[in-house]
């Protein structure tokens, strides 16, 4: 991709995220081109809409995850708890434009049909997953265990816990990764 075409394409998403992280839902692709001072037309010829655009943001973030997942050197129910807290991290960094994002699809089918985003915050997660059931001695999970950990980890869910209960971010992962442990544990006895 030619610099002017990535620069333009990176502005659009610092853009975008800014501004719905500030005003919500209410951002259309005018908004965004102007933020990322590119005209409509260039908006349009990257992205088809305000969710596309978010979409490509939290593949970023699902990226950040990922890399962080494969460098870390703990096993088990550690790298789990590893994993989470730095997704705990990236959400209260980046995690105001993701909270608008919506589907009035579930996250399994999403996950199975490969929405992009999805996919690559589960390559994050499917290691720690596996590692954790094993410590635990109950089955792999599969896809059925990152639909569990999508619940407990949602961006809203996080900011309900750290704004509206007072968590720290270490308390909120603490907490977090403690009900998804037990989760994994009741899921695997049906």
């Amino acid at each position: 991709m030619r610099s002017d075409t990535e620069r333009n394409r990176r502005r659009l998403i610092r853009a975008a995220a800014h501004l719905v992280s500030r005003r919500g839902a209410n951002v259309n692709m005018v908004d965004v081109a102007e933020r990322a001072e590119v005209s409509t037309a260039t908006a349009y010829r990257h992205f088809s809409s305000v969710d596309e655009v978010l979409a490509e943001y939290r593949f970023d973030v699902g990226l950040r995850l990922l890399e962080f997942s494969k460098k870390n050197e703990s096993h088990g129910v550690a790298l789990l708890s590893a994993v989470s807290r730095e997704w705990i991290r990236l959400v209260v960094k980046h995690g105001g434009a993701m909270v608008v994002t919506r589907s009035g699809e579930g996250y399994l089918a999403r996950l199975r049909s490969g929405a992009r985003y999805l996919t690559v915050q589960a390559d994050a997660l499917k290691e720690p997953i596996a590692e954790a059931a094993l410590e635990l001695d109950i089955p792999n999970p599969g896809d059925e265990g990152l639909f569990l950990w999508n619940i407990l980890f949602d961006p809203r869910e996080i900011f309900d816990l750290l704004r509206t209960v007072g968590l720290s971010e270490d308390a909120a992962s603490q907490r977090l990764v403690s009900a998804f442990t037990g989760a994994l544990r009741g899921w695997t006895l049906h």
